[in-house]
């Protein structure tokens, strides 16, 4: 049998933001390679496929993206549809292009299915928009954290260069950051807003500035995604005066701790 894997994006974490084509192939797959951060009732809609975790946490316990590579062209060799589900959009920091090279090189067909990514959920959640016009038009997203043996990014001077953007991966670094951004040209007070477990009930935001950042994202313990640009300063500005913004959403109802310098 040679059957074809499908890289699928899971989205930020509600089930119900999964794409209508990526529900459906979860229905019909036969085995799921699935990362730690997807919901379990997003992982639950394979109903008659085999689950295999292949999660990748930071300080803990990981499945080598080597090994992930193998399971996937091995998977397509017994079972006609193969799902390889990963938080977020697959093409967007979700190491996607190893595991394309791995199946072209075995001549394994794929597809990929696309997934709504952290920082549009933040975005949407937050209701600021990271593009405005006269205000921010343009936008980086990067990532601080690299691989061991991968040679140095400059994706400081990426962000400084742009004029917002969204941080992956960063809480845990918190001081390089603020510090590295700084050196690259971003002033001090730079407006920013953290958003931990975006969709979720349980998201939790602050608003505060990039001197500031090292001391509020030590508060985050799930994934969270740093937003950066001037069109946050209006929000920041409104709740120097409150430390507690109650979130516009329907039940349950969710606080938001909201503070700045």
């Amino acid at each position: 049998m040679s059957g074809v894997v499908y890289l699928v994006g899971a989205g930020p974490g509600a089930p119900d933001l999964l794409t209508l084509r990526a529900a459906k192939l979860l229905a019909k797959a036969d085995i799921v390679f699935h990362d730690a951060l997807v919901h379990p009732d997003t992982v639950a809609l394979a109903t008659r496929a085999e689950k295999v975790p292949v999660g990748k946490r930071c300080g803990k316990h990981s499945t080598a993206q080597k090994f992930i590579n193998k399971r996937l062209v091995d998977a397509a060799q017994t079972h006609a549809i193969v799902v390889r589900l990963k938080g977020g959009d697959p093409m967007l920091f979700g190491r996607a292009q190893e595991e394309i090279a791995a199946l072209e090189a075995a001549g394994v067909r794929y597809e990929v299915v696309p997934g709504v990514t952290a920082a549009l959920a933040a975005a949407a959640e937050l209701g600021i928009s990271l593009t405005q016009r006269g205000v921010a038009r343009s936008v980086a997203f990067v990532t601080p954290r690299i691989a061991e043996g991968e040679p140095p990014s400059d994706w400081a001077q990426s962000m400084a260069a742009a004029d917002a953007g969204a941080i992956y991966m960063g809480s845990g670094q918190a001081e390089q950051i603020a510090a590295a951004l700084i050196a690259a040209g971003k002033p001090p007070t730079t407006p920013i807003a953290i958003v931990e477990s975006a969709s979720l009930a349980e998201s939790h935001r602050i608003f505060a500035t990039l001197a500031s950042l090292p001391r509020f994202a030590s508060q985050f313990s799930g994934p969270a995604v740093i937003l950066l640009g001037p069109q946050f300063r209006a929000r920041a500005q409104s709740v120097r005066n409150s430390a507690v913004e109650e979130d516009s959403v329907p039940a349950p109802r969710r606080r938001a701790l909201n503070s700045t310098d």
